[in-house]
């Protein structure tokens, strides 16, 4: 079987890790093209380094831009390679323009496509990764969902056929690399942190930061918070930072925000484990926090992952100085963590899907 993995932002390299190693192990042959949407070392390469996925043999190098042209220029090439590359199957993850252009390309070639992290839904159409992930499954004809709750959704927009409960790549990829972590991280000693004495914080959807407001009320908030913040700032949030704040003031009287580059996939996983709180408008941040069974405060009112809300491991806080500080102060630890992302072999299962829809 021959499959085509396409890639392009940080969470993906995550999300497909687990699988191109089940992949080898069970002789398939992948080529991963990377579509280059997060393009420097520390949102890319870093992660095929740290986590052992080979390299692409496509990078196209897209880089930043509007969502039309990004998503666009994607296509264009896109199509053409697969046209040479005549895959059994595409293979896309999650949510982003990389994702839709995966889809796209794939769809338009009548090629078999699979979306791993199906059936996800914000139902706030004003985020980009909203219409991505729709679209892509109403393309896609394997539907891989992480939760039942997934498969729920999938259903209600009438997308049953090819439907699979498989688990979260993630969380294999979190059970599997946190003991490496520990083993080669040094991050908690570099910044000086003592674990659980520390909050942790990333903010990088468009939603948050392309409108000034809400960027400016979420760092007004870290101000305001008198315990240390590890902030690791993604470049496009540091950009819109330096536009708000030229001079952004660190150092408060019982604050210590410390706005640090991004960090590799080990050493946020350290982080993540080791934080007292996470304040995240991340969707894959809020599972890893709930992988780890520390407490999350999500900067958006609603998110795809209701599931770490219902169980009380999630508040969600919007961008609301008064609602962040109530969520931070005020969180109960809840009793339990069910274990509704899968029990880490979601990875082989995909795998063992794929294998027998493309079976002659």
């Amino acid at each position: 079987m021959k499959i085509v993995t396409i890639v392009g932002a940080r969470p993906q390299f995550v999300k497909a890790a687990p699988v191109t190693k089940a992949l080898i192990e069970m002789g398939h042959t992948e080529i991963i093209m990377h579509t280059g949407q997060h393009y420097d070392y520390l949102m890319s390469q870093v992660f095929f380094d740290q986590m052992g996925i080979p390299a692409p043999e496509v990078n196209l190098g897209i880089g930043s831009g509007s969502h039309g042209w990004q998503t666009g220029q994607m296509l264009i090439h896109l199509e053409e390679l697969l046209q040479e590359k005549k895959p059994d199957v595409v293979l896309v993850y999650g949510d982003t323009n990389s994702t839709l252009a995966g889809a796209l390309a794939a769809v338009k070639l009548h090629l078999p496509l699979a979306h791993v992290e199906a059936g996800l839904r914000s139902f706030n159409r004003r985020m980009p990764e909203e219409h991505n992930r729709v679209l892509t499954d109403h393309c896609a004809d394997l539907a891989f969902c992480p939760t039942q709750r997934a498969v729920q959704n999938l259903a209600r927009e009438s997308i049953t056929r090819g439907v699979y409960l498989v688990g979260d790549t993630m969380y294999d990829a979190a059970l599997h690399f946190s003991a490496i972590a520990h083993q080669r991280s040094t991050i908690l000693q570099d910044l000086n942190l003592e674990a659980k004495r520390f909050l942790l914080a990333t903010v990088h959807r468009p939603y948050n930061t392309d409108v000034p407001d809400k960027l400016r009320m979420i760092l007004n908030a870290f101000l305001e918070i008198e315990e240390p913040i590890v902030f690791p700032v993604h470049p496009r949030t540091r950009q819109k930072i330096a536009e708000l704040y030229p001079t952004l003031n660190r150092r408060r009287p019982g604050n210590d925000l410390k706005l640090i580059e991004p960090v590799s996939y080990l050493e946020m996983l350290m982080l993540e484990q080791h934080a007292r709180v996470i304040l995240t408008d991340s969707g894959g941040v809020q599972k890893e926090a709930y992988f780890f069974g520390v407490p999350c405060i999500t900067l958006r009112p609603e998110t795809e992952w209701i599931e770490t809300v219902e169980t009380g491991w999630n508040v969600l806080a919007g961008d609301r100085i008064a609602q962040i500080q109530c969520a931070l102060s005020s969180f109960i630890l809840p009793d339990r963590r069910p274990p509704i992302f899968g029990t880490g072999s979601a990875a082989l299962e995909i795998v063992r899907l794929l294998s027998e829809a493309m079976s002659p």
